[in-house]
């Protein structure tokens, strides 16, 4: 038989550990190949981890509540395939082809020895934190450790009224109680710039005056503001902008909706047709379609466009749409549809956020008309839409120009200098402009 280790699956980018929700399986339980083995949860998006092979579950090395760093081993899965090597799970395969290497497989007697160390990490449990209280209830990571920087005990903290689900604290309720905690009456800031370690080096102090109030960075916005400032430390950014006249879009949209939303059951939005003019404009211009490792340009055959969309906890996540320029209209709308109805509900499955080759944000849907959006590594651009609006525009016509009422948009387009030089980052969203100007208001549903 051969032994079949179960590891915590990247979530994304950013994402270096995750919290076991629940176990569904126990050990000596059968699994089927890709059937839920667990339930995990991040401060972006709670999911299921699925079995990468058949067999019996042996052994659960972490247990519900406990938070665990990706790539690390959590069970074992016993097959009954007598001539089957051990194999990695899909997440440490993806891990060792990101680094350039195949995940070899290990002989019998080095499986067990991994499974018999891996039984001591459970000790090391607290070190990673148990995050329930003694009667079983949940709290995330991010709860705990402003639970710990307020200095809330846990009794105190196992009153708080939650209002997540099955009544979990909620980052806003932990956050509610301590603004009205003692009658309201903030704890006293420091005057004292924060002690810092010996191997960092000391930040100037801060003066703080007036009627301000202290907010810590949770930890998803430690993670944002960490991948953030990578970028701009990574990629020299440039960022080009067209202005774009889509009124045949619009009045197409206006006529159709109804109809699509009939034929189809899907509602039409712009996003994807925002997202077929940018397939399309990608194959014309294959190199804005790449990664860059080291002198090496790494070009991506696979067109796949993530699309930010907002959580409800204020934060953003890139759901991946994959090869886009295989999906129709139809199927793009659907896509869509769910990968963002599924993003508010915290529903995305880990391979749904990972893989992207380009990204689209919609900064119109804030009404604003432009952004320099941040380039998503190890992507090399990124494309903003701006809010559509009505503006007066010359019109060229046979008997001369005319001013008239259009729907404009503009289109901003921030990409990596190192490999994506004017020429190519300028012609790609003209292109992308081209493509919606261009639409045909007389295309069938």
């Amino acid at each position: 038989m051969a032994r079949v280790e179960l590891v915590m699956p990247k979530m994304g980018e950013s994402i270096m550990e995750a919290t076991i929700l629940k176990w569904r399986k126990k050990p000596g339980d059968r699994i089927e190949l890709d059937e839920p083995v667990l339930d995990i949860a991040t401060d972006k998006v709670d999911s299921e981890v699925p079995s990468p092979v058949e067999g019996v579950l042996v052994e659960i090395l972490f247990q519900e509540n406990d938070v665990v760093p990706i790539n690390k081993v959590i069970a074992i899965i016993e097959t009954e395939a007598a001539n089957a090597q051990p194999a990695a799970s899909p997440a440490t395969a993806q891990s060792a082809a990101t680094n350039g290497t195949q995940p070899q497989p290990a002989t019998g007697s080095e499986s067990a020895s991994r499974a018999a160390s891996a039984q001591s990490v459970p000790a090391d449990a607290g070190a990673l934190g148990r995050q329930s209280s003694s009667e079983g209830r949940f709290y995330s990571p991010l709860v705990r450790t402003i639970a710990k920087q307020e200095q809330i005990g846990q009794a105190e903290l196992d009153r708080i009224p939650g209002t997540g689900q099955d009544g979990r604290v909620t980052k806003k309720d932990i956050l509610a109680y301590v603004a009205n905690r003692g009658g309201g009456q903030q704890q006293p800031v420091s005057s004292q710039p924060p002690v810092q370690a010996p191997a960092q080096p000391q930040r100037p102090a801060t003066s703080i005056e007036g009627n301000v109030e202290i907010v810590e960075m949770d930890r998803m916005r430690k993670l944002i503001a960490e991948h953030m400032v990578m970028s701009k430390q990574t990629s020299p950014h440039v960022t080009s902008f067209v202005e774009v006249d889509v009124t045949n879009l619009v009045n197409w949209r206006n006529r159709v909706k109804d109809e699509f939303k009939k034929k189809y059951g899907e509602n039409i939005t712009f996003t994807p047709i925002f997202i077929e003019a940018v397939a399309r404009a990608i194959r014309d211009f294959p190199m804005i379609n790449i990664s860059v490792d080291g002198t090496r340009l790494i070009v991506k055959k696979d067109i796949n466009i993530g699309m930010a969309a907002a959580l409800p906890t204020g934060n953003l996540i890139v759901p991946v749409i994959k090869n886009a320029d295989f999906l129709n209209l139809a199927g793009l709308a659907k896509q869509v549809n769910d990968l963002a109805n599924r993003a508010r509900q915290n529903q995305l499955k880990p391979d749904e956020i990972q893989g992207g080759t380009f990204t689209l944000t919609n900064v119109g849907t804030f009404g604003n008309v432009m952004g320099t959006p941040i380039i998503n590594q190890p992507q090399v651009a990124i494309m903003a839409t701006g809010a559509i609006r009505k503006k007066p525009a010359v019109l060229e016509t046979e008997y001369g120009d005319v001013i008239a009422v259009r729907q404009m948009m503009f289109l901003s387009m921030s990409y990596d200098h190192r490999v994506v030089d004017g020429s190519l980052g300028g012609s790609f969203i003209r292109r992308v402009g081209d493509y919606l100007e261009q639409f045909d208001v007389n295309r069938a549903v």
